[in-house]
């Protein structure tokens, strides 16, 4: 079984399209949280990854746009809170709300959260990639940990992943706001049976996302970061 996994769009139509697009033959998508946010295609991404039915998790920029409450975030993350509640219908809001923090995929065989099995909100960087984190995910899910083949988690917009004796934790890295250097958007395709996982990027139109971030009225940053991978 191969799925193809992706994270934090933040937004970002242009970069998602990308990614779609160059999706290779999978059996199945999977969505690690953070669909809006920052950029100024809240309601299309959301569209999109309800329209295909992909099972995700809830980010903590959906949870702010639910909630109408972003306590903690910066001036730029609290704006794309701001607009994407604008932009968002009724039903896409309780959407928003309604996604959970933590499920599993692939017939039990894969668990999903946006940070950490353990907190939603915690930044798993690479140097905590380990076995561990799919007995953390088991416990939190209430399955045996041995049902589990692979983690797959988002949130710090950093592709990565780790093999173990335990199984494969991932993140797919960011679709619509890298932030390792590297400005192509990212996803991964993970191969359930084999533990395995090829890491992807693709190259989308900074450009025009920036002049789009500047047309919507939200802080220029949000754009110009995108060409840096920041």
């Amino acid at each position: 079984m191969r799925l193809g996994l992706f994270s934090d769009i933040h937004g970002n139509r242009i970069a998602l399209e990308a990614v779609l697009d160059d999706m290779p033959p999978v059996d199945g998508l999977v969505c690690a949280g953070d669909v809006v946010g920052y950029n100024p295609w809240p309601a299309e991404c959301v569209t999109a990854v309800r329209d295909r039915s992909i099972p995700t998790v809830q980010g903590n920029h959906d949870r702010a746009v639910a909630a109408g409450s972003a306590p903690g975030f910066n001036a730029m993350a609290r704006a794309g809170v701001d607009y994407a509640r604008g932009a968002l219908g009724g039903d896409a809001i309780a959407w928003l709300d309604e996604l959970p923090e933590r499920r599993t995929v692939a017939e039990g065989r894969v668990a999903v959260v946006h940070g950490h099995p353990d907190n939603p909100d915690h930044y798993t960087r690479p140097r905590e990639f380990a076995g561990d984190l799919i007995g953390s995910a088991a416990d939190r899910l209430g399955v045996d940990d041995g049902d589990l083949d692979a983690l797959v988690l988002g949130h710090t917009h950093v592709q990565h992943h780790g093999v173990f004796p335990e199984g494969v934790v991932v993140n797919p890295g960011s679709v619509g706001q890298p932030r390792d250097s590297d400005p192509r958007a990212a996803y991964a395709v993970l191969d359930v049976d084999e533990r395995t996982v090829d890491e992807r990027r693709v190259e989308y139109d900074t450009e025009a996302v920036a002049a789009a971030v500047a047309d919507a009225g939200l802080p220029e940053r949000i754009g110009s970061r995108l060409a840096e991978g920041r």
